[in-house]
């Protein structure tokens, strides 16, 4: 990987934070990728919502992977197989920082990781959160994904200014992964899960999905 390849897709949508703070608040959250609810509207069966999730987009580093390594991370992969199960074919995709970006030009990550999880990776130039367009052109293009709108989408993954800001501005379901197969005590982690909590103190909560794209 280019050291300089930055993520300036999340050191600019960062600043949307500045005037709508709810986008790096998730709808869930669970402790580790093996508590995820299969399938994920179970999450919301005590609530009001009731919402029609029909595909899910997977994070890979410090969600169901340990950072850097293209397999499923050991203690997951039967949670991983029964999610497989629950949104087979193309309802389930994985979108990663590292694999399937530019930062992995010849795309031998993505191989290695679709050969190891069954799983289809996207290929996308624009990190997350910005390329929400990528991944609705995705599931569009996929009959069996059954996906017409945002709002059937789930985005599941451990950071708050990536993942779920992905699925709060793409206007789905974010669900955060609190606790990492790896602690990772980077300034941006300290800061999102400082900010998230300070939000949620002051009644904030996650905007609403919706059911068109902008």
């Amino acid at each position: 990987m280019n050291p300089f390849t930055l993520n300036l897709s999340a050191s600019i949508n960062v600043f949307r934070l500045i005037t709508n703070p709810s986008l790096c608040l998730p709808h869930h959250t669970v402790p580790t990728f093996n508590h995820l609810p299969i399938p994920l509207s179970r999450a919301f069966m005590k609530s009001d919502q009731k919402p029609d999730i029909r595909a899910i987009v997977l994070d890979k580093d410090n969600c169901f992977a340990v950072p850097k390594q293209n397999e499923i991370h050991k203690p997951y992969v039967e949670h991983f197989e029964q999610l497989k199960r629950a949104y087979p074919g193309s309802r389930l995709l994985i979108v990663s920082n590292s694999a399937g970006t530019l930062s992995d030009p010849s795309g031998a990550e993505a191989d290695l990781l679709e050969r190891a999880t069954g799983v289809k990776v996207l290929r996308h130039n624009t990190k997350k959160p910005g390329c929400h367009s990528e991944i609705m052109s995705y599931f569009r293009s996929q009959p069996d994904s059954g996906v017409t709108s945002p709002d059937q989408i789930a985005v599941v993954g451990d950071r708050l200014f990536t993942d779920v800001m992905l699925a709060n501005t793409m206007g789905s379901w974010g669900f955060w992964v609190e606790q990492g197969i790896v602690e990772d005590r980077g300034l941006f982690v300290r800061m999102e899960k400082r900010l998230a909590g300070f939000l949620q103190k002051r009644g904030y909560v996650a905007p609403n999905p919706r059911s068109d794209f902008e």
